[in-house]
């Protein structure tokens, strides 16, 4: 019998399980998948003042959140810790950065910080929840 279970977070096991799975596949398709999730930490001396978590796999980057503290918002750490992150990758292969925003969120930030709207998909129940898609190239 086959069941489908719903958890809030996979155990390591199974992470790797999935991570081999996916890797083997890229193989078969001569794809090095080279899957890494990593995170940039901002810090006013020792107090974590922003946070950029994302990931690469194959010659792409993914922004899945950033968060600077509201006491700091405004005064360019959002846009320190773009730029950290492009610096930190130039140069070593990746095509590009990617992220998703919803309209409540920072649209408009990404621009700022050079990023292109790809297309937006609209939340017809709440626009708040309109998503912008953006992609940067690196140079």
């Amino acid at each position: 019998m086959i069941t489908v279970e719903v958890v809030d977070k996979l155990s390591h096991i199974l992470e790797k399980q999935m991570e081999q799975g996916l890797d083997q596949y890229g193989i078969s398709h001569d794809i090095t998948v080279d899957y890494k999730k990593f995170s940039f930490i901002l810090r006013y001396e020792q107090k974590v003042i922003g946070i950029l978590n994302a990931f690469h796999s194959y010659n792409c980057i993914h922004i899945e959140d950033l968060w600077v503290d509201n006491v700091y918002r405004g005064k360019g750490y959002g846009k320190q810790l773009i730029e950290n992150l492009v610096e930190h990758f130039k140069g070593k292969g990746f095509d590009n950065i990617n992220c998703i925003t919803c309209d409540y969120q920072a649209p408009d930030f990404y621009r700022k910080c050079g990023f292109t709207e790809e297309f937006v998909r609209i939340n017809n129940k709440n626009p708040k929840f309109t998503m912008t898609f953006f992609i940067k190239f690196f140079d």
